[in-house]
């Protein structure tokens, strides 16, 4: 999917975009197609709490990062099982938010999570939006990855930059909270 880029603290990274389905390839078809962006986060916390914070108990979320995100609540499903379905309520962008993800995948081998919004503000301005959560070691350091794959609605749909920014925010405010006093 995508090639390992050198990690730097808060360092937005472009992503790709994916060829086009056609054999034309007209800039509208490139805009349309499915794309990436990654954000890489160095944190002094335990890579093992972040990652179970995400799998197993994401409704604790709100909890850790109030100002960024305000709720997240079983709408269906057990947390920490395939399938469920969570309803967030977040400010992003000077607006308060809403967002329906389903948890699409755990991988506990490379402390993956990942959810796909089905509903919600993001659905307004993307076709497709999926957030994969990673956490590795690095020496002393973990680095949380956050990589969301998207899909324009149309061309003048701007990339997720500001949601990038958004989650090293929230990774920040975690990190703090998990932090030994």
């Amino acid at each position: 999917m995508m090639g390992k880029q050198e990690s730097i603290p808060g360092k937005q990274y472009e992503g790709t975009q994916g060829a086009s389905n056609s054999h034309s390839s007209t800039n509208l078809e490139r805009d349309m197609a499915l794309s990436t962006k990654t954000n890489q986060v160095k944190i002094k916390s335990d890579c093992d709490a972040f990652h179970q914070l995400w799998k197993a108990n994401p409704n604790q979320v709100p909890t850790l990062t109030p100002t960024y995100i305000q709720n997240c609540q079983v709408h269906e499903g057990e947390v920490g099982n395939l399938g469920c379905c969570l309803v967030w309520n977040y400010f992003h962008d000077g607006k308060d938010r809403v967002g329906k993800t389903i948890t699409t995948d755990f991988n506990e081998g490379k402390k993956l999570v990942t959810f796909k919004v089905v509903e919600g503000d993001l659905m307004d301005l993307y076709k497709t939006f999926v957030i994969h959560i990673q956490v590795d070691k690095d020496g002393s350091d973990n680095i949380v990855t956050w990589t969301v794959e998207y899909e324009k609605l149309n061309p003048n749909v701007p990339d997720p930059d500001t949601l990038m920014e958004f989650y090293e925010k929230v990774t920040r405010d975690i990190e703090a909270c998990q932090l030994p006093n």
